[in-house]
């Protein structure tokens, strides 16, 4: 899809950039259905409806954490690295870009006071996910 960028290293999927210019015509999922976070836009007609619904109580076993970030405003530059920690990518990201951050490292620089939305699996550990490099 055009403005959907992919960023691999050995075949390995490390992140996905979303430019805020994608806006599909019908319902299209950007991620394969095997990655631990699905990203996909749903799109419905003037007066479509969702029913009411609860999600079933399905249990599923995670390993890592991916992370899917929204810019709300503001600019930066995300680095994007493998899993060896060598530098793959760097990308800008403005206002309305989303990033999901799948494996590897990443780091950001801020261009402008910046404000995301972030959105990863949970719950929280309470423990230092986070390792430094």
């Amino acid at each position: 899809m055009t403005g959907v960028e992919e960023i691999r290293a050995r075949g390995r999927l490390l992140a996905m950039v979303v430019s805020k210019t994608v806006a599909p015509d019908e319902t299209s999922f950007l991620t394969e259905e095997s990655l631990p976070v699905q990203l996909g836009f749903i799109v419905y007609p003037q007066g479509g409806e969702v029913r009411r619904h609860v999600h079933r109580p399905l249990e599923r076993s995670l390993i890592g954490t991916s992370e899917v970030l929204l810019v709300r405003s503001g600019a930066c530059e995300i680095d994007v690295y493998d899993e060896e920690r060598a530098l793959v990518a760097t990308r800008r990201l403005t206002t309305g870009d989303v990033v999901v951050m799948l494996a590897g490292g990443h780091g950001f620089r801020m261009f402008d006071d910046t404000t995301f939305l972030e959105i990863k699996q949970g719950p929280y550990t309470g423990l230092d996910e986070k390792e430094t490099f």
